[in-house]
């Protein structure tokens, strides 16, 4: 009897422990899940710029203290997350260290946020290979050099060439005055010239790299600000000036020269440009010989043969006894023996 009973107080004592422990774990569970998350980082995205890459999220808003972030990673070979250098940050971005700047590799990234034991869930990011997302800028122009027929150029590549990097550069350019049709041309060179241009033409231009990656998927990038250079005078237009403008010279000098002197000597010009006066043949011959009876004949006709006259009469414009007296005589005539015109 003793013994079954001491089998029967252990056997209870073995089910009251059980269902004390099946007690807390609920208890436990229950308090879990009603713990408290922080909201999870929004606009997770990954920025890559000429191979630069950097993630970066929107901040997560709380009432109180000061919320910190932790980024991990995985590649696509090892399927395992871990740390980089952004472990509990304040930054809401993080750049990837150079370890993870293998263009052909594939990049997964989270992030999430920590408030004291107070986390949010982790926010992972698409799957990222910078030879085929990032963004390649415009190269940079070092110097243009402009002769009378082309245009000397020299660039340097965006980024940091690599070993098998095949970079060739797209090159538009145009009349700025009035054309609006581009050409274009393409090399693979850094120091390169633009032919067949105009002499005293501006000319503008805009460059792009294209880069053709492991993948054989060529990647282009984004195009310079249009840069405008004046190309300059040929030896041999120059020198056609120059002749022009000798030959043209004593010609103006001439000119100036006979302005200034028809300026100056304009009155005896005039004098001497006028006809000399003569006296009429008629009156030479009778000066010559008074005898000779024209003269008188021509008298006698002017006594014999009187003519009408025109009598003209001025007055002012406040006489109107004037006008009314002009209008009653208008078409009288009056004979004149002496031929006088009032």
């Amino acid at each position: 009897m003793p013994c079954r009973a001491l089998l029967l107080s252990s056997s209870s004592f073995l089910l009251l422990l059980l269902l004390l422990l099946l007690f807390l774990g609920s208890v436990r569970a229950s308090g879990a899940e009603s713990s408290p998350r922080l909201p999870a980082p929004q606009d997770v995205v990954v920025y890559s710029y000429n191979f630069h890459s950097l993630l970066r999220w929107s901040p997560v808003k709380v009432d109180r203290g000061l919320v910190l972030y932790t980024v991990h990673f995985k590649t696509g070979a090892f399927n395992y997350w871990d740390e980089v250098n952004c472990t509990r940050i304040t930054q809401t971005e993080c750049s990837l260290p150079w370890s993870l700047k293998q263009r052909r590799w594939t990049i997964v990234l989270r992030v999430r946020a920590e408030l004291g034991q107070v986390t949010s869930d982790w926010v992972e990011t698409d799957p990222f290979v910078a030879e085929k997302n990032t963004t390649i800028g415009p190269p940079k122009v070092n110097s243009v050099n402009a002769s009378s027929n082309s245009l000397l150029i020299r660039v340097t590549p965006p980024f940091g060439s690599e070993v098998g990097d095949l970079l060739e550069y797209h090159v538009s350019y145009w009349e700025n005055a009035t054309s609006t049709t581009k050409e274009e041309t393409k090399t693979s060179n850094t120091l390169f010239k633009i032919e067949n241009l105009k002499e005293l033409t501006l000319y503008c231009f805009r460059i792009q790299v294209e880069l053709m990656t492991h993948s054989h998927l060529p990647l282009l990038g984004l195009q310079s600000a249009p840069e405008c250079h004046r190309t300059t005078i040929s030896e041999a237009t120059r020198d056609r000036y120059v002749i022009l403008f000798l030959l043209a010279l004593p010609l103006v000098m001439l000119v100036i020269v006979g302005l200034f002197l028809l300026r100056k000597y304009h009155k005896a010009l005039k004098y001497w440009s006028q006809p000399p006066l003569e006296i009429p043949p008629h009156f030479e011959e009778y000066l010559k010989d008074p005898s000779m009876p024209g003269l008188d004949a021509l008298v006698n006709y002017v006594e014999d043969d009187p003519h009408d006259s025109l009598s003209v009469q001025f007055c002012g414009e406040e006489s109107q006894a004037c006008g009314s007296s002009l209008d009653g005589q208008g078409h009288s005539h009056s004979i004149s023996s002496d031929s006088e015109v009032t």
